[in-house]
């Protein structure tokens, strides 16, 4: 019912910065906690950040400080500031809706994050 396309990956280098966005379908998007996980070749899926329908932000210790989640209900939009980028944030990265009380679960289909020199 959910269908989430996220843009924004690429290729860049040690210290630059890249913003993600997760464009969501339907009429409901303000309701729904969104997060962004990554997974990195041959390691698991690790979440990376999230943002509640309230607003309230949680982060990985690996990426605290350095980057940042947001959402803009009025574009059914949700964003990841990604600044300082080192080569272990290479990782294709994944945006993800919930809604436990819904048994809610969609997931996007992925762009690649590349940092590399």
């Amino acid at each position: 019912q959910v269908q989430l396309v996220e843009s924004g990956g690429g290729l860049v280098q040690p210290g630059e910065s890249l913003r993600l966005s997760c464009a969501a379908s339907g009429s409901a998007f303000s309701m729904y906690t969104m997060d962004w996980y990554r997974q990195a070749p041959g390691k698991q899926r690790e979440l990376v950040a999230t943002i509640t329908r309230n607003g309230s932000t949680n982060y990985a210790d690996s990426v605290k400080g350095r980057f940042t989640i947001s959402r803009d209900n009025a574009k059914n939009t949700v964003y990841l500031q990604m600044n300082s980028l080192n080569p272990e944030d290479t990782a294709v990265y994944y945006c993800h809706a919930r809604w436990v009380v819904r048994r809610d679960d969609y997931w996007g289909q992925g762009t690649q994050v590349t940092v590399s020199s």
